[in-house]
C-alpha cells in the first residue's frame, strides 16, 4: 500500500513537472516569436534611411515617429528589467533592440537634416533621455517594487496605445482612398504576428501590462489584414474589367 502510494505521488510529480515544463516552453516560445516579428518592424524603415543617406538629405521625411518609438522602447525596456518586473526579460530584449534601431535612425536623421531640423531633433532626443531618466529615478526612489511595476506598467500601456495612432491613420487612409498602396501587406502581417505573440506571452504570464496593449495591437492588426484582403481584391477585380472604347 505504501509503495503504491509512493508510486502515485511520483507519477503526479512527474505529470506536474512536465506540465510546468510545457507551460514554460510555450511562454518562452511566444516571447521569442514576438522578438523575431518585432525585428521585422524595426528594420522596415531601412529603405527610407538608405534614401536619406544616398541623397544626403531628410527631404520631407519626419523624424518624429522615430523619437516617439525610442521613448516607447525605453519605457517598455525599463518595465521588462528585474528592477521593475520579474520573469519578463523577453520584453526587455525586444525593446533594447528596438531602442538601438531607433537611436540609429534618429542619429542618421540628425546627421542629414538641415540646421533648423537638426537642432529640433537634437533637442527632442535629449528630452527623450531626460524623460526616461526621470521615470527611472522616480520609480526607484519613490515606490516599492509592486507599486513601481504598476507605475511603469501604466506608463508603458499609455505609450503603446499612443503608438497605435499610426495604424489608425493608415486604416483611415485605406478606407478613404479605397486603396492599400500605403499599407504594405508584410508590415501589417508582422505587426499582427508580433502583437498576437506578445498578447499570448502576457496571457501566459498573467501580466495585464503586456497583454492589454498587445491585445489592442492584435485587433488593429486583424483590421488591417481584413482591409487589405477586401480592398486588394476589389482593385484586382477592377483591373480585370474590360476597357470601354470611347464613343
Amino acid at each position: 500500500m505504501i509503495s503504491s502510494g509512493l508510486a502515485a505521488g511520483a507519477a503526479a510529480a512527474v505529470g506536474s513537472s512536465s506540465s510546468a515544463s510545457f507551460y514554460g516552453v510555450c511562454t518562452f516560445g511566444a516571447g521569442i516569436a514576438g522578438n523575431v516579428f518585432a525585428l521585422v518592424l524595426f528594420i522596415s524603415p531601412m529603405p527610407t534611411f538608405k534614401r536619406i543617406v544616398q541623397n544626403k538629405s531628410t527631404e520631407q521625411f519626419s523624424g518624429l515617429p522615430y523619437i516617439y518609438s525610442l521613448l516607447n522602447c525605453l519605457i517598455c525596456l525599463w518595465y521588462g528589467l528585474p528592477w521593475v518586473s520579474y520573469g519578463v526579460i523577453l520584453v526587455a530584449t525586444v525593446n533594447s533592440i528596438g531602442a538601438a534601431f531607433q537611436l540609429v535612425y534618429v542619429s542618421l536623421f540628425i546627421m542629414y537634416a538641415n540646421a533648423t531640423r537638426k537642432l529640433r531633433m537634437l533637442g527632442l532626443l535629449i528630452g527623450v533621455f531626460c524623460v526616461a531618466a526621470l521615470i527611472m529615478y522616480v520609480s526607484l526612489e519613490l515606490f516599492d517594487h509592486q507599486t513601481r511595476q504598476a507605475f511603469v506598467g501604466y506608463l508603458s500601456i499609455a505609450s503603446l496605445i499612443s503608438m497605435f495612432a499610426s495604424p489608425l491613420f493608415i486604416i483611415s487612409l485605406v478606407i478613404k482612398t479605397k486603396s492599400v498602396e500605403f499599407m504594405p501587406f508584410y508590415l501589417s502581417l508582422a505587426t499582427f504576428l508580433m502583437s498576437i505573440s506578445f498578447f499570448a506571452y502576457g496571457m501566459l504570464l498573467h501580466d495585464f501590462f503586456i497583454y492589454i496593449p498587445n491585445g489592442i495591437g492584435t485587433v488593429l492588426g486583424v483590421v488591417q489584414l481584413v482591409l487589405y484582403a477586401y480592398y486588394s481584391r476589389k482593385s484586382s477585380a477592377a483591373s480585370r474589367l474590360p476597357l470601354l472604347a470611347p464613343h
